[in-house]
């Protein structure tokens, strides 16, 4: 069951880090984020559904979370967004690699929010991180990273972050995992369905076969995929070795960038992408040692 967990928890990853893969060529296109997007959630909410009825899993999920599960619709919208108009001012490897400063985040809200304490581990992990943020953003001694891009990016990370605030502090925490990533796909794809229709250029119209099947395996690959393999890398090696892994979706990003899209693959790109990896990895680690030290101290207590 280990090695099953750590291949699942490999899989989420990877397959989440092909998100350029699918995106680029769709940009290249001239197709909207918006109209992307939109089919993107729509399909995955269709496949998961799909799958949680041949598993006859109810769906059933009380008034008051309808709100909550709109908001949290709204955040996973904000955050994808935000990436791929990042896309625009940032090479996608960086892009990518940004993005995954969404835990440190999620540890200063909580700390500021919440009024958790941040430990040593996350106070050095933030330095580490902040670190690679500025590695990536140097070239030949000189801030060389589009500072707009990189608004963006923290834009995408911010949502991200807040998404996962929400999920672990409301009233739909105890959702099986599935229903409520099933109802945030729904909700997303509500989001830009809604944005789309207030756009007088709205366009729902997918011109070709080839684009409605990358737009299909962008949603099956990036986002059902990624999702039913987290939920049960959780299940068989928690959440703490789960997430640890994820440090492969910007190496994973980064490769597909580099090796099919001829992006430019730099020794301060490495050093960052390291830096921040470490930074991420450092921050899990101490959370869950902090919240082993919690649950023994109320066993105890």
């Amino acid at each position: 069951m280990r090695f099953k967990g750590y291949f699942l928890g490999l899989l989420s990853s990877v397959s989440y880090g092909l998100i350029p893969l699918f995106v680029l060529p769709i940009k290249k296109a001239g197709f909207g984020i918006d109209t992307t997007l939109f089919y993107r959630f729509a399909f995955a909410a269709l496949l998961l559904g799909s799958y949680l009825l041949l598993k006859q899993k109810s769906f059933n999920i009380e008034r008051n979370q309808i709100l909550t599960l709109a908001v949290l619709g709204m955040f996973y919208g904000i955050s994808s967004d935000s990436l791929f108009l990042a896309y625009d001012y940032l090479n996608a490897g960086v892009a990518s690699t940004l993005l995954f400063i969404y835990p440190l985040l999620v540890a200063i809200i909580m700390a500021l929010v919440f009024k958790e304490k941040l430990n040593s581990t996350s106070i050095f992990a933030i330095v580490f991180t902040l670190i690679g943020v500025l590695l990536l953003s140097l070239q030949n001694g000189k801030f060389a990273i589009n500072g707009i891009g990189l608004f963006i990016i923290f834009i995408s990370a911010l949502g991200y972050a807040l998404y996962i605030v929400t999920v672990s502090k409301s009233n739909v925490k105890n959702l099986n995992g599935l229903v409520l990533t099933f109802y945030s796909f729904l909700f997303t794809s509500v989001y830009y369905a809604v944005k789309l229709l207030t756009d007088s250029n709205k366009n729902f119209e997918i011109p070709t076969f080839s684009l409605g099947l990358n737009l299909a395996l962008f949603a099956l690959v990036t986002t059902v995929i990624s999702s039913l393999a987290l939920v049960f890398a959780i299940k068989y090696i928690g959440s703490t070795a789960t997430s640890i892994l994820g440090a492969f979706e910007p190496v994973v990003a980064v490769s597909i960038s580099v090796l099919l899209f001829d992006e430019f693959f730099s020794l301060n790109l490495a050093l960052g992408i390291s830096c921040i990896i470490l930074g991420v990895t450092l921050n899990i680690i101490g959370d869950a040692y902090k919240n082993r030290k919690k649950l023994k101290k109320a066993t105890l207590g």
